[in-house]
This record gives structure tokens, C-alpha cells and sequence, in this order.
């Protein structure tokens, strides 16, 4: 006799029968959600049961096809869950409108140009009005998502910018360049400091700020090996980590601020305490590491990973799925493309990948059974 629990609904299913169901969500610290149920079993129904364990997949949706170039970067806003940025090597930003239609998850609505090279990184404020791009064309961008124009450049850097960043409060901004220095900026395009005392001895490759505004710091990482904390009040040095043996590509922190990850060459993501300063684990992926980003609403990590998308559940610290597009090719000798970027939907449903096709793959968590 089969036994068949609906989690949206108050009932089981037994031989096309409706029985009275108590469904309780249990969050069992990574904020997976697990289906338990106690069952008011009916007094004819008669055992054994086969009960099949509800799980969180990942599901390819589809693509967004714009861009002439790497897709380097991808930024999402909860302000507005239908629309999404992407920067690439097309020296372009596009503006997607998400239609989330079986042929076509997207359509672009507007390309951002102005810059003269390569678009490194792109973030969006957190009220959703402005995004700010850096470049290999030593700048950085300010636009205004509304108009869609940039509305300030900001010069300073000597060599490619890299990574780009927005404090919580939308008040500042820092970015990390091939000239191995961090620079503070004002939003009218004012650099107020150059971190260059222990700092970077190598290409600053990504910064981020934290979101928690009671520890009020810049992280980064460089082809250096390392992975810093600074003090944001002062721009000092508050913490070096040292662990890696390869040179990093990116470093994310947190939703809630309290750790982040880095990864690089050695394929190698390292988790740290941001709290007190020190090395959590290491988390192996087996291949250069591109890309990381945490899920807003689950203890996972995800890692763009060579060709694939890696999903640590950071709890068991193990692989809960891997990610791999189907390539199509009348090549036998044709590389997969690389994942080079990645970011979750606000509401943590729904993962954007970008690649060196110059495709934006979508996936969305969706429930099955083993």
C-alpha cells in the first residue's frame, strides 16, 4: 500500500483515499525544510506504509540569451524580483525582465553601455534604484536603473577594476583593482581613502562589505592568497587569513554577516568566522573555483566550480547536488563552458548562472521524492 504526503495540502493520499494529516515544516538549523508527519491513521488502514521523503532539487528553467560575451557577473534585487543585471565582457549591462515562460525565461529590456572594456563586476543599491559597475577600463559606474543611464564616473584606479561593492546604507563604496589597491568612495565619485598599507601584494580580485551593521567591515581577497578584514571605521587591517595556495577569485559573505567564503585556484572554498577571526573548514570542490554565493534562505553554499555548480549544505558539510548544463555540440573535442558567475533570487527559489557561452542559465529549487 502506497502512502503519499501532499506538503501543500492538509491530506494523504492512500489507494485514492483522503486521510486526516498533521504536517509539520521542521527548520533543522539549515533552514531546509524536512516534511514530518504524524497521521491520524484511519482504524481499517493496515500496514506497512511506504512513506516517500520529501526533497529540495535543483531544476533548469531555462536561459536568458543577450549578451556577446562572457557573462561576468549577475545582480538581483528583492525591490524588484522580475528583473535581474547581468555584466559582461560584451562591455555591456543588461537589464532583464524576467517572464519566466517555458521558451524564453527573460527578455532584455535595456543595455547599460558607456564603458570602454571588459565589465568586471555589478552590484545593485538595496532600494533597488542604482547599480554600480567596475571595469577593465580602470573605471567605475554609477546608473540610474529608472533612466537607465549612468549618471557618475569615478576615476582613480591605475589599472582594471575588478570588484565593486555598496555598503548596507547605499552611503559608500569600494572597490578592488590590478593595481592591488581598495578604494573608498562617496556616491558623488569622491575616492575619501586608498587602502595600501597591508594591503593586497598582489591583483585585489573581489570585495564585498558585510551586511551587519554592528561589525561594520570590508572583506577582500587577491592572487596574493589571501583573504582580509578591514575595519571599515578606520580602513585598517583587522584580520589576515591565510589557508589558501592558489590565487582567489572570490569572496562572499554571509546573509547575516557572521562568516564568509573564499575561493580560488586550489578549488579549495574556505569558510571563516568574521566574529572572531578565525578558519571554520575547508569545503573541497575539486576544481578551480570562479564563483560563490551563499542561498538567502538556507545553510547552503554554492560554488561555480569549472563547468559546474556545486551545493554544499554547510550543516552535514556535504554536496547536496551538482549542477550541469547539457552541451550540444558536433565537437567530441568541445569544452563544456565555465561557470563564471552566480546569484540567488531574493527569496532564495530561484539560482542565476552566468557562462563563457555567454549564457544566463536558471535553475529553481523544486520539491521531489526519494
Amino acid at each position: 500500500m502506497l502512502l503519499h504526503v501532499d506538503p501543500r495540502r492538509s491530506f494523504i493520499s492512500v489507494s485514492g483515499s483522503r486521510l486526516p494529516l498533521f504536517l509539520c515544516l521542521i527548520a533543522r538549523g539549515t533552514g531546509r525544510l524536512w516534511p514530518s508527519v504524524l497521521i491520524r491513521l484511519h482504524p481499517h488502514l493496515k500496514a506497512p506504509f511506504t512513506f516517500l521523503k520529501m526533497t529540495e532539487q535543483m531544476t533548469l528553467r531555462g536561459t536568458l540569451k543577450g549578451h556577446n560575451g562572457w557573462v561576468t557577473q549577475i545582480a538581483t534585487t528583492p525591490q524588484f524580483p522580475d528583473m535581474i543585471l547581468s555584466a559582461s565582457r560584451d562591455r555591456s549591462i543588461i537589464m532583464w525582465k524576467l517572464t519566466r515562460d517555458e521558451t524564453n525565461y527573460g527578455i532584455p529590456q535595456k543595455a547599460l553601455r558607456g564603458h570602454s572594456h571588459f565589465v568586471s563586476d555589478v552590484v545593485i543599491s538595496s532600494d533597488g534604484q542604482f547599480a554600480l559597475s567596475g571595469s577593465w577600463d580602470g573605471t567605475l559606474r554609477l546608473w540610474d536603473l529608472t533612466q537607465g543611464v549612468s549618471t557618475r564616473q569615478f576615476i582613480g584606479h591605475s589599472k582594471d577594476v575588478l570588484s565593486v561593492a555598496f555598503s548596507a546604507d547605499n552611503r559608500q563604496i569600494v572597490s578592488g583593482s590590478r593595481d592591488k589597491t581598495i578604494k573608498l568612495w562617496n556616491t558623488l565619485g569622491v575616492c575619501k581613502y586608498t587602502i595600501q598599507d597591508e594591503s593586497h601584494s598582489e591583483w585585489v580580485s573581489c570585495v564585498r562589505f558585510s551586511p551587519n551593521s554592528s561589525n561594520p567591515i570590508i572583506v577582500s581577497c587577491g592572487w596574493d592568497k589571501m583573504v582580509k578584514v578591514w575595519n571599515l571605521a578606520n580602513c585598517k587591517l583587522k584580520t589576515n587569513h591565510i589557508g589558501h595556495t592558489g590565487y582567489l577569485n572570490t569572496v562572499t559573505v554571509s546573509p547575516d554577516g557572521s562568516l564568509c567564503a573564499s575561493g580560488g585556484k586550489d578549488g579549495q572554498a574556505m569558510l571563516w568566522d568574521l566574529n572572531e577571526g578565525k578558519h571554520l573548514y575547508t569545503l573541497d570542490s575539486g576544481d578551480i573555483i570562479n564563483a560563490l554565493c551563499f542561498s538567502p534562505n538556507r545553510y547552503w553554499l554554492c560554488a561555480a566550480t569549472g563547468p559546474s555548480i556545486k551545493i554544499w549544505d554547510l550543516e552535514g558539510k556535504i554536496i547536496v547536488d551538482e549542477l550541469r548544463q547539457e552541451v550540444i555540440s558536433t565537437n567530441s573535442k568541445a569544452e563544456p563552458p565555465q561557470c563564471t558567475s552566480l546569484a540567488w533570487s531574493a527569496d532564495g527559489q530561484t539560482l542565476f548562472a552566468g557562462y563563457t557561452d555567454n549564457l544566463i542559465r536558471v535553475w529553481q529549487v523544486t520539491i521531489g521524492t526519494r
